[in-house]
């Protein structure tokens, strides 16, 4: 076994024992399908007031400027299935993702552990840690390290695990063991593409981001447009809609992770108790959620918007 391969079983034996759900890894290089997938659909406006996406569109397409050095990425996921999840079906919704504590917070801490563990097994390791808050294609890292294939709800796709999981990336200045993609297994399914209720889902593999649910109800700080008036399904963080009605989510198994259990609360609470909801209360039950994201008068906005009031 040569050392490059004992490096990369080390690292992926560690990962598993740290809980991430699989590891895959790639050569740092140049991303050079994404580079004219991204321009066009940034052109597009699809984007909506994300404007941070028309950011480091050089770094976001080769992590070897992003992180000087770098020659591997190292692509892992952490499952978030909940098993159980909201009582009222009436109530309003919040994306399961964000059932629990917020997961910046529980993978950097997993991806630290890691580093420090490559540090001290390997030696002279220099790295940085993603998740979800740099320029960082995170889903096309994961596919191209073999870990699934972008589907055609744009999420990233495995057979054996469905879709509800987080993806993150260690970038290293280590060579290692290149795994390869795997093919794409949507066929001739169009279940997100017809499930979507806001219809953002433009194209197979197309998401236009300005149209979609979790777009308005986490990423918009002005009003919701009243054309998508009775079209968000009772969602009032995120949206499921398009991972939920996947086939290949019937293979997800819940999380085994304490940090992504619920407040009890959140899931007990009744559509009268959400639409009552005080400061108090939201910030007891999202202490440490990434609800925070939207903050309390977001949530309200999101929840009358359901009401079919505006503020």
């Amino acid at each position: 076994m040569t050392s490059t391969e004992k490096h990369t079983a080390l690292i992926k034996a560690e990962a598993k024992r740290l809980g991430f759900l699989s590891c895959g890894i790639s050569k740092a290089d140049f991303l050079e399908e994404e580079a004219p997938r991204l321009e066009k659909w940034l052109r597009k406006g699809m984007n909506g007031e994300m404007h941070y996406m028309e950011n480091n569109f050089d770094k976001r397409l080769d992590p070897r400027i992003l992180v000087e050095g770098s020659k591997s990425v190292i692509s892992l996921l952490l499952n978030y299935f909940p098993s159980e999840v909201q009582k009222d079906p009436t109530a309003p919704k919040i994306s399961k993702y964000a059932y629990g504590t917020d997961y910046h917070f529980v993978i950097k801490d997993k991806l630290k552990q890691l580093l420090n563990f490559i540090q001290e097994e390997i030696g002279d390791v220099g790295g940085r840690a993603f998740v979800d808050s740099a320029p960082v294609l995170d889903k096309a890292w994961a596919a191209k390290s073999g870990l699934g294939w972008i589907g055609k709800n744009s999420n990233l796709l495995s057979k054996q695990v469905g879709s509800f999981f987080f993806i993150a990336e260690l970038i290293v200045d280590l060579d290692l063991e290149y795994d390869t993609a795997v093919t794409d297994h949507c066929g001739s399914c169009t279940a997100c593409i017809d499930a979507c209720p806001t219809e953002a889902i433009t194209n197979p593999y197309v998401v236009d981001g300005s149209k979609c649910i979790s777009y308005f109800t986490i990423e918009l700080k002005d009003e919701i447009p009243n054309d998508f008036s009775g079209k968000f399904d009772d969602w009032m963080f995120g949206c499921d809609v398009c991972q939920d009605v996947c086939p290949w989510n019937r293979f997800s198994k819940p999380h085994n992770e304490p940090l992504f259990n619920p407040n009890p609360e959140l899931l007990s609470m009744s559509k009268k108790e959400w639409q009552e909801i005080t400061k108090d209360v939201f910030q007891e039950i999202f202490r440490k959620s990434p609800v925070k994201r939207t903050k309390y008068e977001g949530l309200k906005r999101n929840i009358e918007f359901l009401n079919g009031k505006k503020n």
